[in-house]
C-alpha cells in the first residue's frame, strides 16, 4: 500500500466560467443535460351634472389602431369577426363608414352588441364611441335601448361619466325610451367611481318617471352607497324600501351589506343581516362566510361565527364546506390550533367531508408551527378518508417539510405524488428542487430535472438554483458549472442569486480564482454584487489562505455601499482567526456585540480555538463560561456544556443530537459552517475524541458526503473543505480505522490518498 500524504487539488480553471473558452477536449461535459356635497338636482338633465368638475374624468389615452389585434377565431360569426378586426386596424382618422359599407343590412343590432362587448372588454372605448356616433346618424343601424345601456356601461368603467350623461340625456332625442336597463346601467357608472349621491338621485328620478326599479338596480345603488360611507341606517333604509316595494333581496344584496359591516366592523348588525338570509331561504357562498370572518375577526370574537355555523346546522340547514374553510384559515393565519382543530371536528360532527383544501390548512397550519408529526398524521387522516390531495396539498407538505429539513421526505412524496398520478406544476417542482439544494441531494435534484425534461417543462430560474445548490453541497464543481451554463443556453435568465449560489459553491472549496471569475460573469451581465457575493467572496480568500484579499473584498464591500450583515462579520472574524490575529479577532467580536447582534454559536467557537491556539486559557474559559450563561439561546448552553464533557453519556447526549438536527434542517450551508467551527474549537481545545464524535454527527446527516470514500483498490479522505481542526479530525479518524483494519488483519487498499486545498 502506498500512502500520499498531500495530493492538492488543481482548482478549476476560471476559464471554464465563460463558454467562449471552454476547451472542446475538456473533460467538463456542457451538452449531458437538458436542464431543462350636495349634489346638483336632477329636475333638470344630467349635463348640469355633468359639467361639474365632480364627476369630470381624466383624460384617457387614446388607443391606435392594431392590425395585430385579432378576435378569437370562431368566438363570432364571420361578419361580427370581421367587422372587429376591421375596425381593430383602423387608424385613428380612418372611415368608419367605409368599413361598414359592405355590412349595410347584414348586421343586426344583436351583432352591434357584439362588437360593442368585444371592445369593451379590450378596454377601447375610443373605438366604441366612434362606432356609436356612426350608427347614430344612420338610419339601417340606430341603436336601439340595449346598445345604449352597453354604451353607458363601456363609459362608465373608463371613469367618462360626462360622456355616459350625454348618452343617457340625449336618447329621446333618438327617439329611444329610457326603461330600467338604461337607468341601471347610468346608475352602476356613478356608482361605481364613488358617486353614490348622483346614483340615489338617479333612483329617486326613475321612481318619478313611473319607471320601477330592479334588483339589479337596488344592488348598484346599495353597493355605491356602502362603498362611498353611506351611513348604516340610510343602508337600511334603502334595504326596507325596495322589499316594500317587492323585490327580494338576492345573495348579492346580502352580501354587499355584509360587507359593508366587514367594512365597519358591525357585528351585531353583520350577525341581523346574517339570520335575515337564512329566513329569507338565501343560500350563503364563500363570499358571505368571508365577510362574517373579517368582520368578527377584526373584534376578535371569531368564536360567534362557529355558533352561526352551528345555528344553522342545529335548524336543519348544513352549512356548505367552504364555510368551514373560510372560518379555519382565519384561525391558521392567526396561529390558533386548538381552536383550528375544534371547527376542523365541527364540520366532521355536522356531517360535512372536508375536501383537499380543508386538509391543506390544516397542514400548512402544523407545518408552520413545527408540529412534523401531526402533519404526518393529518395527511394519514386525509388519505384514509378517501380525500384525494391535489398539487396544491402536495406543494404545501414538500415547502414544509423542505423548511423543517426532512429533504429525504420532500423526494419521497415527490414520488407518491406521481403514483397518484396527481400532476406537478412549477411550483412544485421548484419546491422540490429547493429543498434537494438546501440538503445536498444532488442525484435527486438531477432526477426531477430530467423528470421536467421527459414531461416538456422548462425548469425555471429558480429551479436552476436548487440544482446548482445541490452540487455544490456535494463539492461537484464541474456539475455545478454545466448546470449553470446549461442555464444560459436554454435561455434561462441568470439571477444574483444565481451567481451567488455558484460563487458560494466555489468559496465552500477555497476556489477563489472561480469566485473572481463568477464576480466577472456578473459583471457583463450587468448584475450588481450584493452582500451574498461579497461574503462569498471573503469567505473564498479566507480559505484559500489570502487573508490580506479577503479584508480587501471586505473594504471593497463597504465602498460600494454594500452594507454587511450577520454572515459577513461572521466571515471577517473567521479571517481574523485563522491569520492568528488575536486583537482584531478581539475587536471584531465586540463589534458584533455592539451592533447588538449576538454572536453566533459558530463565532464562540472560533474565538474558542484562536485562544486555545495561542495558549490563552483564561480567555477561553471566560468565553465557555459566558455561553453556559447565555439566557437567549438554549443552542449556545447545550454547545458549551458538550464542550465541557456534560453531555457524554448517551441519555444527555440526545440533547447535542437535537441541536444537530435543529441545524441540519436550516440546510447544509449552515451545517458545514457549524462543524467547521466546532470541530476547530474541540480540536484546538484538545478534545479529539469529543471531536471525532462530532464528525460522526456531521457525516450521518449527509454532510462532507466527499470526505471519505473506500473501495477494494483506493480508501481516501478528502478535507479540502474542512477547516484545520476538521481537517485533522478526519485525518486521524482515517488512519485509526486503517489501523483496526491493519490489527484485524483485514485487506488493505492499495493506495491511500489524502485530498487537501
Amino acid at each position: 500500500m502506498t500512502i500520499s500524504p498531500s495530493i492538492t487539488i488543481s482548482p478549476l480553471s476560471a476559464t471554464l466560467l465563460r463558454p467562449s473558452h471552454v476547451d472542446p477536449n475538456t473533460s467538463l461535459k456542457l451538452i449531458q443535460f437538458t436542464f431543462p356635497a350636495k349634489p346638483p338636482s336632477f329636475s333638470g338633465n344630467l349635463r348640469l351634472l355633468a359639467a361639474s368638475g365632480k364627476v369630470r374624468a381624466k383624460p384617457k389615452e387614446l388607443i391606435l389602431g392594431n392590425p395585430s389585434v385579432t378576435v378569437e377565431k370562431g368566438k363570432y360569426s364571420y361578419d361580427v369577426e370581421t367587422l372587429i378586426n376591421k375596425l381593430s386596424s383602423l387608424p385613428p382618422r380612418g372611415s368608419i363608414a367605409r368599413c361598414l359599407d359592405v355590412f349595410k343590412n347584414k348586421l343586426s343590432l344583436n351583432d352591434f352588441a357584439l362588437v360593442f362587448k368585444e371592445f369593451a372588454h379590450r378596454g377601447d372605448w375610443q373605438r366604441s364611441l366612434r362606432l356609436f356616433k356612426y350608427m347614430q346618424r344612420q338610419i339601417w343601424c340606430k341603436p336601439n335601448e340595449q346598445i345604449y345601456t352597453i354604451m353607458i356601461g363601456v363609459l362608465g368603467r373608463e371613469g367618462l361619466l360626462d360622456k355616459c350623461s350625454e348618452i343617457f340625456e340625449e336618447m329621446p332625442d333618438h327617439s329611444v325610451s329610457r326603461t330600467v336597463f338604461s337607468f341601471t346601467a347610468l346608475i352602476n357608472a356613478f356608482g361605481r367611481n364613488g358617486q353614490y349621491e348622483t346614483s340615489l338621485q338617479l333612483l329617486d328620478r326613475m321612481k318619478r318617471e313611473k319607471i320601477l326599479p330592479s334588483i339589479l338596480t337596488y344592488n348598484s345603488v346599495i353597493n355605491s352607497c356602502a362603498r362611498g360611507g353611506l351611513e348604516w341606517e340610510r343602508l337600511l333604509g334603502l334595504f326596507a324600501q325596495m322589499r316594500h316595494e317587492g323585490i327580494q333581496p338576492d345573495l348579492v344584496t346580502y352580501n354587499t351589506l355584509l360587507s359593508a359591516c366587514a367594512t365597519r366592523g358591525l357585528g351585531d348588525e353583520a350577525e341581523m343581516v346574517f339570520r335575515t338570509m337564512n329566513e329569507g331561504g338565501i343560500v350563503p357562498d364563500i363570499t358571505t362566510y368571508s365577510y362574517l370572518v373579517e368582520t368578527f375577526g377584526k373584534l376578535g370574537k371569531l368564536e360567534k361565527v362557529s355558533e352561526l355555523l352551528k345555528e344553522m346546522e342545529s335548524e336543519g340547514n348544513l352549512p356548505d364546506i367552504t364555510s368551514y374553510n373560510v372560518l379555519l384559515e382565519a384561525y391558521a393565519q392567526l396561529g390558533s390550533i386548538k381552536e383550528a382543530m375544534g371547527v376542523f371536528r365541527q364540520m366532521q360532527a355536522a356531517g360535512c367531508m372536508p375536501n383537499a383544501t380543508t386538509y391543506s390548512i390544516l397542514l400548512n397550519l402544523y407545518g408552520r408551527n413545527g408540529r412534523y408529526d401531526d402533519v404526518r398524521e393529518i395527511f394519514l387522516e386525509m388519505k384514509v378518508s378517501n380525500t384525494e390531495p391535489n398539487a396544491a396539498t402536495y406543494n404545501i407538505l414538500i415547502q414544509v417539510f423542505g423548511e423543517g429539513g426532512y429533504f429525504k421526505e420532500v423526494v419521497t412524496l415527490f414520488h407518491d405524488m406521481v403514483e397518484e398520478n396527481v400532476e406537478p406544476n412549477m411550483e412544485t417542482y421548484e419546491g422540490l428542487i429547493f429543498a434537494c439544494g438546501k440538503g445536498g441531494l444532488h442525484l435527486d435534484a438531477k432526477k426531477i430535472l430530467l423528470h421536467m425534461n421527459e414531461k416538456g417543462v422548462v425548469p425555471s430560474t429558480k429551479a436552476y438554483i436548487g440544482v446548482i445548490e445541490a452540487y455544490g453541497q456535494a463539492a461537484l464543481y464541474e456539475e455545478a458549472l454545466v448546470a449553470f451554463n446549461t442555464m444560459n443556453e436554454v435561455g434561462c435568465e441568470p439571477t444574483i442569486e444565481t451567481f451567488n449560489s455558484l460563487i458560494h459553491t466555489f468559496a465552500r472549496g477555497g476556489l477563489f480564482k472561480e469566485c473572481e471569475a463568477m464576480l466577472l460573469r456578473m459583471d457583463d451581465c450587468a448584475i450588481s454584487r450584493n452582500s451574498g457575493s461579497f461574503n462569498g467572496l471573503i469567505e473564498a480568500y479566507r480559505h484559500g489562505g489570502q487573508y490580506e484579499e479577503a479584508v480587501k473584498a471586505y473594504v471593497d464591500m463597504e465602498k460600494a455601499r454594500c452594507d454587511p450583515d450577520e454572515q459577513t462579520l461572521e466571515a471577517v472574524l473567521s479571517v481574523y482567526c485563522f491569520a492568528g490575529l488575536v486583537e482584531e479577532s478581539e475587536e471584531q467580536f465586540q463589534e458584533i456585540r455592539a451592533l447588538g447582534i449576538m454572536p453566533s454559536i459558530m463565532c464562540y467557537c472560533m474565538m474558542l480555538a484562536m485562544y486555545a491556539k495561542n495558549e490563552r486559557w483564561d480567555n477561553a474559559y471566560e468565553l465557555l463560561d459566558e455561553m453556559l450563561t447565555n439566557r437567549v439561546s438554549n443552542i449556545h448552553q447545550v454547545i458549551g456544556q458538550m464542550i465541557k464533557g456534560e453531555y457524554d453519556d448517551d441519555s444527555n447526549w440526545q440533547m447535542v443530537e437535537y441541536v444537530f438536527d435543529k441545524v441540519n434542517s436550516e440546510g447544509r450551508n449552515l451545517g458545514m459552517r457549524f462543524y467547521n467551527t466546532l470541530l476547530e474549537a474541540l480540536w484546538w481545545l484538545g478534545q479529539k475524541k469529543r471531536a471525532a464524535k462530532v464528525l460522526n454527527e456531521a457525516t450521518k446527516r449527509g454532510l462532507f458526503p466527499e470526505l471519505f470514500r473506500k473501495n477494494k483498490l483506493v480508501w481516501s479522505v478528502d478535507v479540502h473543505r474542512m477547516w484545520v481542526g476538521g481537517a485533522y479530525t478526519a485525518i486521524s479518524v482515517w488512519l485509526n480505522n486503517m489501523y483496526q483494519m491493519f490489527r484485524n488483519g483485514e485487506d488493505l487498499p492499495h493506495l491511500a490518498t489524502v485530498v487537501v486545498v
